[in-house]
């Protein structure tokens, strides 16, 4: 018989699904995001299976007719398969309980009810019969079905219970609304959810910082990040997570002489970075480009508001953030605290008259990663002024062009000195010292400051003008 969702169910897997279910007398439904999507008109390739029995059990008995290979993780109850470009998850219906000091909860067997009574969101919880007698059934305790319509985030049960329960449901909320968030169709969370997240703020203090870094990556990638952080301010977690982004919020003035806010401003930048990039570690960099600003903030009579050396600042300030929310320590934070560091330096160039060597400086400074600095810089134009805008942008352009004249001539991006330590120890016979580090930093500022060429012989032929004036003679 056609069901309001029929068409929902149309892929292979679920009639064989369904046969299975049958030949082993259990029930078996697809729920969660596959179910959300399909009426979002969104692409999914994530299945959730739930059963009324052993998940793994009924996922090895899948597999077995499809011929794939089933992954299991006993200690989750759950099992994966991949078949025809799907992601197929399989688990037991199941309640759980949890106590006051853990997220993990105490798991039992149940029934379909009881794991649509633990789900996180009335949007989340609603599934597809995969019986044949009502296969495609959409079953919708909660009213899933019109939360999406409308738009609103919301808990089956009493927020209190859900977000104590398991703390990081509150900073899924805040994902959900700003991930399925469209121009015409926007998502929202419930007042009294808000109200409930801002009594249970505290709770998070049980989750696992590498559970809150994961939920926060996946809200940078977001379409409009922005939206998450603002959520997470509304809600009061964002205090207790980024203390640092947090504190960029509000305007001082003295005198009549105020500054803008910061955190509306770093949030704009992010929004800009994420239109035109998916690099997350860029999207970090936008988020901490200006986290330095409060530490140095200073008032001068006759001049305003001033952040001097902000930049240097806060790109000492982003290793402890990455180590806070646990955030890898590796490639990713020397990346991320670059871009800080660096992300005043092409703005700086706009203002004074573009050198070759300013623009080498930048080049040698920067590597690989002058382009996304070059985006983070554009993203950081936010003036309401539109004289103001397009000059800087005006001007932008012409340090691009710059930065492409230099280095198709000088070659410096990813910078080595054509003379090394080894060689220099070499020709002169002498052991490691200071000598051999003053004679590769004058070679390195002649080339920067286009004294002599990026190339060897140059290079060689002021190492021994320089090693001469040091005393220093070849020993071969």
């Amino acid at each position: 018989m056609s069901t309001l969702t029929t068409q929902y169910v149309q892929k292979p897997i679920f009639k064989i699904v369904s046969q299975t279910a049958r030949e082993r007398g259990v029930r078996a439904f697809a729920i969660g995001g596959y179910v959300r999507d399909c009426f979002l008109g969104r692409e999914c390739n994530d299945i959730d299976i739930v059963v009324e029995g052993s998940g793994i059990d009924f996922a090895r008995a899948v597999g077995e007719k499809t011929g794939s290979y089933v992954t299991v993780f006993k200690n989750f109850g759950t099992a994966m398969m991949h078949f025809e470009g799907d992601e197929i998850e399989f688990v037991g219906a199941r309640k759980e309980s949890y106590r006051r000091e853990s997220r993990n909860p105490i798991v039992e067997n149940g029934t379909l009810e009881d794991d649509q009574l633990r789900r996180d969101f009335t949007i989340n919880a609603m599934a597809f019969s995969l019986q044949e007698e009502d296969f495609g059934a959409l079953v919708d305790p909660f009213g899933g079905i019109k939360d999406l319509a409308a738009g609103i985030i919301r808990t089956p049960l009493d927020p209190d219970t859900t977000y104590s329960d398991d703390p990081l449901r509150m900073l899924r909320a805040v994902r959900f609304a700003t991930r399925l968030s469209t121009p015409g169709h926007p998502f929202s969370i419930v007042p009294e959810s808000m109200e409930s997240m801002r009594r249970m703020a505290p709770r998070m203090e049980i989750l696992s910082k590498e559970r809150i870094a994961e939920e926060l990556n996946k809200m940078l990638l977001c379409n409009q990040p922005s939206m998450a952080f603002q959520l997470m301010d509304e809600a009061g977690l964002l205090s207790g997570i980024l203390p640092w982004v947090a504190a960029l919020k509000g305007v001082e003035n003295i005198d009549g002489h105020g500054h803008k806010d910061i955190f509306t401003h770093s949030l704009a930048v992010l929004d800009n970075v994420a239109a035109v990039s998916d690099n997350l570690w860029l999207r970090w960099a936008a988020l901490l480009h200006d986290v330095g600003k409060p530490v140095v903030k200073k008032y001068e009579p006759g001049t305003g508001w001033t952040f001097h050396g902000h930049d240097v600042v806060g790109s000492k300030m982003v290793p402890k953030i990455f180590a806070s929310l646990k955030l890898p320590l590796d490639e990713k934070l020397k990346y991320v605290k670059k871009m800080v560091w660096l992300h005043m330096r092409p703005i700086a160039l706009v203002d004074d008259e573009v050198t070759d060597s300013a623009v080498r400086r930048l080049l040698f400074d920067a590597g690989d990663d002058i382009d996304d600095l070059m985006t983070l810089c554009n993203a950081d134009i936010t003036s309401r002024n539109p004289v103001k805008v397009a000059k800087i942008k005006s001007n932008f352009e012409l340090v691009k062009r710059k930065l492409v004249e230099v280095e198709e001539k000088d070659a410096l991006r990813n910078f080595k000195n054509p003379i090394t330590g080894d060689y220099i120890m070499e020709v002169y016979g002498i052991d490691p010292c200071n000598t051999i580090g003053q004679i590769k930093e004058v070679v390195k500022e002649a080339i920067l400051e286009g004294e002599i060429g990026n190339n060897f012989e140059e290079a060689d032929a002021l190492m021994r003008k320089t090693a001469a004036e040091l005393g220093l003679k070849p020993c071969k």
